[in-house]
């Protein structure tokens, strides 16, 4: 039975590859790729040469259903994404919903001119959030994790679910976006939290070179985020 294996890649530090998710891309026969541009510097400094293809939001069906193909031949495949865990705020789990809906309809139906039965295999790894979970210094035995904030429509509703929530909550934000989600977070708690007594962590590119922790109230965090280069990635923790 073919297997797709989801893999973990580092979210930074290349140093942080698991030996079972190298062993793993040097024996598959193809890895899918959110950017094989990115992909291949992995490959290259752990001497990878297994052939790489791309597959991101914006692929399109016949990409996907050459992917289906792939694995009703037979062959093993691996998907990872730029960093982190695939199918966390990327389209890792719509590839694996469309492979569960085939096996299933050929099971049942038959409307399949080969059935497509494929083992899914998670090879865990590095994850942004856990990572940020992990430093916070919140109670995280239960937390809320909601992606990355709308950009237009239905923004309001985002950061009042945000403040509103009964647990601590995880969002992304890009560097574009970073301080006007800030602004917006504390506009909203203002509105609904007349003390502003909360807490947020703001974690900036995580493992890598110039990894930065801001720690503090929504309004002290958002003045030293803006001391710094507004570069990389960003992961929010909202404490209650």
């Amino acid at each position: 039975m073919p297997i797709l294996y989801i893999v973990a890649t580092p979210i930074g530090n290349l140093e942080d590859m698991t030996f079972r998710a190298l062993k793993i891309l040097k024996e598959v026969d193809l890895i899918l790729c959110e950017d094989t541009r990115v992909t291949k510097k992995l490959l290259a400094h752990y001497e990878i040469k297994t052939p790489t293809l791309s597959y991101h939001q914006h692929s399109k069906l016949t990409k996907i259903n050459y992917i289906l193909e792939l694995l009703k031949e037979g062959k093993n495949l691996a998907l990872v994404s730029d960093a982190g865990t695939p199918g966390i705020s990327d389209p890792g789990n719509k590839l694996i919903a469309k492979i569960l809906e085939l096996s299933q309809s050929a099971r049942s139906y038959a409307l399949c001119q080969k059935d497509l039965k494929a083992e899914i295999i998670p090879i865990p790894g590095s994850s942004a959030i856990t990572a940020a979970a992990s430093i916070s210094g919140f109670p995280m035995d239960k937390f809320l994790f909601l992606g990355f904030p709308p950009t237009k429509r239905k923004r309001e509703k985002f950061f009042r679910e945000v403040i509103n929530s009964k647990y601590p909550v995880i969002f992304y934000e890009s560097p574009y976006r970073i301080i006007k989600s800030l602004r917006d977070l504390r506009e909203t708690d203002a509105k609904l939290n007349a003390k502003q007594t909360r807490n947020i962590v703001v974690c900036r590119e995580l493992t890598k070179k110039f990894e930065t922790i801001y720690r503090g109230r929504i309004e002290e965090v958002i003045e030293n985020v803006k001391k710094n280069p507004i570069k990389g990635e960003f992961v929010v923790i909202v404490g209650k």
